[in-house]
């Protein structure tokens, strides 16, 4: 099958084929059908299998058939979690909708608003935004959703972990009752299938992966070291196997500066995001790694949400996450879109138990190696697949942070001043890139 059998007219195509793609990801052969038909959508899909062209391209087939977009209004909004994944599908946005009259724009936490309030006035044909700077643009007067025509839950597992639950609701109480509705997941647990009773009507149901599984294009194995000598071991792999872009991850902000302090101190050139970055720093790290000039991005879960990095080869866990969910999503940062990736482990003793979780949660055991010169003190211990049944996970309570802003923050984007603040600057991310590379639409 190729995208112009699927209803797109030829502006769209047109984009897709600049971008060097000929063949829709099973998401996209399924979705972008389904929502050309008017239908609501609950589609689930591992990340990297396409999922952001999967709505962009017919959300903007259906807004190029309709009518002007009036001041302040919107006619289709996208919610995403995080201020990446939002540049992320804004970009793509942009991307697919470069032949076509619409206009676009994205709002979230970190920066300043007024400058987002100026963007509104005309009204924008599609809104990308975090929930709580969305609710903070509605109360002050700059977005009005009279005019709305579509509403996009992007990542809604993660928006839920993240606790946006009580934002979306209050976004849903003031958005017109006449709408299409469409959710985008990486999986869909009950909590999610509870959202979307009241939310979707008469939903086409796609699934082209099983929930908590991992790409079968990602290779993955786990080294046991021991924890003061991660440093030294991730070095030693840069430099012996030649990786040229490695994405790391790791459990705090703290450990993420310290690494990166670590690798340059070794010629290994290095950037950290996390959410004590400014939007602006994070914007130009994650710049500078995907145009290789440096080498390693060392990152946090939050801040790597939606990063979308064209054929990136490796991902490593410096640190295993506390939810072994987050697992999944961060080696999903590789292996996109049928290329192969690899993802490696470094696991103390300690951490053992988040090991068991991770292959309890993704029902197999990773494979072993040694790292040669690092045979740790404290050895790993060996691992049992555990085959009880998993208990369901209680909803997690609202956190008072939101849009992965910077600790401290309140559901607004607002900080408590605080003496020797640095104000955030004023920039437009160029967000992340809204292709995967290879020959499928992301």
């Amino acid at each position: 099958m190729s995208f112009d059998s699927l209803g797109l007219s030829a502006s769209i195509l047109k984009a897709v084929e600049g971008q060097g793609y000929d063949t829709p990801s099973p998401i996209q052969e399924q979705a972008i059908p389904a929502v050309l038909g008017g239908r609501d959508v609950m589609a689930a899909a591992q990340t990297g299998t396409g999922k952001t062209a999967g709505f962009t391209l017919p959300l903007l087939e259906l807004l190029s058939k309709g009518d002007k977009v009036k001041p302040n209004q919107v006619r289709a909004l996208v919610l995403t979690p995080t201020r990446e994944l939002a540049a992320q599908v804004a970009e793509s946005v942009d991307t697919y909708g470069k032949f076509l009259p619409l206009t676009s724009t994205v709002v979230f936490g970190g920066v300043k608003i007024n400058a987002q309030m100026m963007r509104l006035r005309k009204g924008v044909d599609v809104l990308v935004a975090t929930p709580g700077r969305l609710l903070d643009l509605y109360q002050q007067n700059a977005v009005r959703f009279q005019q709305l025509e579509v509403l996009v839950l992007d990542e809604a597992d993660r928006m839920l972990d993240m606790g946006f639950i009580h934002d979306i609701k209050k976004i849903l109480a003031v958005l017109p009752k006449q709408r299409q509705n469409l959710m985008f997941s990486a999986t869909f647990s009950d909590e999610i299938r509870s959202l979307a009773k009241g939310l979707v009507n008469d939903p086409v149901e796609i699934s082209v992966a099983k929930r908590n599984t991992t790409a079968e294009s990602v290779s993955q194995w786990i080294y046991g070291v021991d924890k003061n000598q991660k440093a030294a071991a991730l070095t030693q792999l840069i430099e012996d196997n030649q990786w040229e872009q490695v994405l790391v991850f790791t459990k705090t902000k703290h450990g993420a500066n310290r690494l990166t302090k670590q690798l340059d101190s070794k010629g290994i050139t290095a950037a950290a995001i996390h959410g004590n970055k400014s939007q602006g720093a994070r914007t130009r790290a994650l710049a500078d790694f995907k145009d290789k000039s440096i080498r390693v991005l060392v990152a946090t879960d939050i801040a790597a949400r939606g990063l979308d990095i064209d054929q990136l080869p490796q991902v490593v866990n410096y640190d295993l996450p506390n939810v072994a969910e987050d697992y999944v999503h961060r080696i999903g940062r590789t292996g996109r879109a049928g290329a192969v990736g690899q993802a490696v482990s470094l696991v103390t003793a300690e951490e053992f138990k988040l090991l068991s979780a991770i292959e309890r949660l993704t029902n197999q055991l990773l494979e072993r190696r040694e790292l040669e010169g690092f045979a740790p003190v404290h050895k790993l211990p060996e691992s049992r697949l555990d085959t009880r049944p998993r208990k369901p996970k209680k909803p997690k309570k609202p956190k008072e942070h939101h849009d992965g802003q910077r600790s401290g923050e309140n559901a607004r984007g607002h900080k408590p001043a605080t003496p020797g603040r640095r104000r955030s600057p004023r920039r437009k991310p160029s967000g992340a890139g809204g292709q995967s590379g290879g020959k499928t639409a992301s």
